[in-house]
């Protein structure tokens, strides 16, 4: 298949897919942490390129519920991020995988589909991910684990505090080219 991974800096979601021997292109603004195919750029202009799948990431900033006391100062980039997450969503891309956290759109849009935890994919942490899918299956945990913190959200104010956050944990990536090949 020829996956789109948007929004992906870290190149995680796109080397999962691309051990399962798919062409799998990740694309950002930022260049990828990661040698592998990356387009840096706005991946609107990427959108109509034959994609098989896409799997979507986009900017959680002001939509994401945690920052909802903010809201009313940023109606403008709420609207923009909404737009923004509704064109990935019609992208006319036959399988598609919109990943964010507890967000504005389960009432701008609709309820996710799926809400996953990393800790039932190895890795012993909360952060609750929304998936809206479509013509995707949902995601079956792999590997239920004990231990469970909340070390995403306990991090420390930094520069790089939002790439640390923003990253998908490899258990989840993996499940995703296992499940969705």
């Amino acid at each position: 298949m020829k996956i789109l991974v948007a929004c992906e800096f870290s190149g995680i979601v796109r080397d999962a897919f691309i051990a399962k021997g798919h062409q799998a292109v990740s694309c950002d603004l930022l260049p990828s942490e990661r040698t592998g195919p990356h387009i840096q750029g706005d991946v609107s202009t990427t959108l109509k390129q034959g994609w098989d799948m896409l799997i979507g990431h986009p900017p959680c900033t002001h939509l994401a519920v945690s920052g909802a006391r903010w809201f009313k100062h940023k109606m403008q980039e709420q609207a923009d991020a909404v737009a923004f997450f509704m064109s990935l969503a019609m992208s006319g891309i036959s399988k598609v995988c919109l990943e964010n956290p507890v967000s504005v759109m389960s009432t701008k849009w609709r309820k996710p589909d799926q809400i996953i935890q990393p800790w039932q994919f190895g890795h012993p942490e909360t952060k609750a991910t929304c998936l809206w899918l479509q013509n995707l299956p949902k995601l079956k945990p792999t590997n239920v684990v004990e231990g469970r913190e909340a070390r995403v959200h306990k991090m420390p104010p930094s520069p790089e505090r939002w790439k640390n956050r923003s990253r998908t944990f490899q258990g989840i990536a993996n499940a995703m080219a296992d499940q969705w090949s």
